[in-house]
């Protein structure tokens, strides 16, 4: 039996796709504590998983950011991605310093972290202690065949394409993020730490020793520059709630017609952006649309709705995406792997965050149309609709990756990975065949 400690930031993007591996770990027989939000304590502990809560660490609640940080709804793009990893960056030393703690009152043998919580890998840099990370969002370490980060740019391996894409990453990197970069370097140096010279999510995945990617290389880029500690694990998917009470319309979804599904998740909840343009561009086509919000109440939309509109504030995805002909997303990570999932193909539009480069892959998969705006206009959500349920190649290979999928099993796979980097732990190596010194990876050989 293994002690596990995983660490996760306090966003439901991020906290959410670890209750699976949770669940599977504890089954398997090991000990697992979990620093993060008390917002997360009851899932967590259902899990099976002990709850460790935040100390002095910051509760990053995104629902919060506009209110606490009212500039942040102005910036767009890498402005945005900026912003909001500068405010990781601020405030990981309290992290750092709640995980300390923790490991102070109760060793553990590992360190389990998403892909976003640099805490992770900084505490196994301090403690030597292994560490492993998952990340619930596209693959975004850089590379000679990767584009940077929120760019939304699909990488080329030709011999102009990798010019390119060196010239974007230094571009990027030294120029457009150096504040970012100087401002992680502050943070290291405050814990005793030497400098890096890399992005911040290289910073979390390559500095890891072990990193799972929850997804197939089916959804993610070709990459022949990827180290071998980096594993595609299959998508992490939410298991089927036993309690669900069908709206009254249920039966509606069996009619015959398309069923289009319009969702922008729990966070980016404006109805402006997505809802209502999709509720405009198709009223009174020949589709059923079932629109939620996210758990926002629904005034301001319920009124004077189409006849062929179902709106609610919530419905479980894994029982009504069974029904569900092509999906209108902002580029949620987590909804799209799941659409996939079933199949489904998808129309997006995302420019923040990760959206723009879950938006990209989209396109680059054959699954969906990528609308490249955040808001677009009602004729651009009817016209991409009407081209996905005209044109078989989308749906066809949307259930290509459907089947990919289907091959997998990502707890279970994570949870071996982990034991296996347990055992290699046990004799000083890592799956890399490198050693350990003082939190700091060395070649062997």
């Amino acid at each position: 039996m293994a002690r596990i400690l995983m660490a996760t930031l306090s966003i439901p993007g991020h906290t959410n796709p670890g209750l699976p591996l949770a669940g599977e770990l504890v089954r398997r027989g090991h000990e697992v504590r979990w620093y993060t939000s008390p917002r997360f304590r009851e899932k967590i502990e259902a899990t099976g998983a002990r709850f460790e809560t935040l100390r002095d660490g910051f509760d990053l609640d995104e629902s919060t950011l506009d209110e606490q940080f009212p500039e942040r709804r102005k910036l767009k793009g890498l402005a945005g991605v900026k912003w909001e990893l500068n405010l990781v960056i601020d405030n990981t030393v309290t992290w750092v310093t709640d995980l300390l703690i923790i490991l102070k009152e109760k060793p553990a043998d590992i360190i389990l972290a998403d892909g976003g919580m640099l805490a992770g890998t900084l505490v196994a840099e301090l403690t030597g202690l292994p560490c492993a990370v998952f990340s619930s969002f596209p693959l975004l370490i850089t590379g000679p065949d990767a584009t940077p980060f929120g760019l939304g740019f699909a990488p080329s391996s030709t011999i102009l394409g990798r010019v390119r894409n060196r010239f974007l990453n230094w571009l990027v990197f030294r120029i457009v993020m150096r504040s970012v970069n100087v401002r992680t370097n502050e943070m290291r140096a405050s814990l005793g730490l030497a400098p890096m010279n890399e992005t911040f999510f290289d910073a979390v995945v390559q500095r890891a020793d072990l990193a799972m990617q929850a997804t197939t290389k089916a959804f993610e880029y070709p990459r022949d520059d990827l180290p071998d500690h980096i594993h595609f694990i299959g998508p992490i998917l939410p298991q089927l709630g036993a309690e669900f009470t069908p709206p009254a319309w249920w039966d509606d979804l069996r009619s015959g017609r398309p069923v289009v599904h319009v969702t922008q998740g729990t966070v980016a909840t404006n109805a402006d952006d997505l809802l209502r343009p999709t509720i405009e561009g198709l009223a009174n086509e020949e589709v059923l649309v079932v629109a939620t919000t996210g758990g926002q109440p629904l005034d301001g939309l319920a009124n004077g709705l189409p006849a062929n509109i179902r709106l609610e504030r919530f419905i479980p995805h894994a029982h009504l995406l069974p029904h569900v002909d092509v999906m209108i997303t902002n580029g949620g990570y987590g909804g799209t792997q799941y659409a996939l999932a079933h199949g489904i193909p998808l129309v997006a539009a995302g420019r923040t965050q990760e959206k723009p480069e879950v938006c990209a892959r989209i396109a680059w998969a054959g699954v969906g149309i990528d609308l490249k705006t955040k808001s677009p206009k009602p004729s651009q959500v009817r016209e991409a609709v009407k081209t996905i349920l005209a044109e078989p190649s989308y749906k066809k290979r949307a259930q290509a990756i459907q089947r990919d999928y289907a091959q997998h099993d990502a707890p279970k796979r994570a949870a071996e990975l982990l034991e296996e980097l347990l055992a290699l732990n046990g004799q000083g190596l890592t799956p890399g065949g490198e050693a350990r010194k003082g939190g700091v990876l060395v070649k062997m050989g």
